[in-house]
């Protein structure tokens, strides 16, 4: 079984070992903004003291925008109980939406959001090539050898 809990000073320093494991950098880039996200608010699923799932997000004025979502075990509920999660926190802080960026390549993303409600709400072309000027490390090609070139912006309003 797993147990689902908020991301505290006690286990910040697993969710920095977990999210270098996943992502090589805490840094995030969506729509030119750089996030470290191991400084984020987010939740984790847990199964006997190991993350098998994290998701961060960011609430700013009235929008909640989740900047990244992980699960180590796909198909298991993982991800979707994380995603609401966090828009159960954004419904109690009076967001009226919650918001992410995938990049083109990431089709099991943008199946999955879709699955979860979300709606592609923009298409920002070539904003990877940017945002690569903010971190590097952003590969050239990604799932399926897809070149990684642009952002979908997904929402669900509240």
């Amino acid at each position: 079984m797993f147990e689902f809990i908020e991301i505290d000073e006690k286990i910040r320093k697993k969710v920095c070992n977990f999210i270098a494991e996943n992502w090589g950098s805490p840094v995030m880039v969506s729509r030119g903004k750089k996030h470290f996200i191991d400084k984020l608010p987010g939740c984790l699923a847990m199964r006997e003291n190991d993350i098998i799932g994290l998701i961060t997000y960011n609430i700013i004025d009235d929008e909640c925008e989740i900047v990244s979502l992980d699960s180590n075990q796909e198909n298991l509920g993982i991800g979707t109980k994380l995603i609401n999660l966090v828009i159960d926190k954004a419904r109690k802080s009076n967001c009226r939406r919650v918001w992410l960026i995938t990049t083109n390549d990431n089709t099991k993303a943008i199946r999955f959001y879709q699955k979860r409600g979300f709606n592609m709400k923009a298409l920002h072309l070539n904003a990877v090539v940017k945002a690569r000027k903010i971190k590097p490390e952003i590969p050239l090609y990604g799932f399926d050898n897809i070149p990684i070139l642009h952002e979908i912006e997904f929402e669900k309003l509240l």
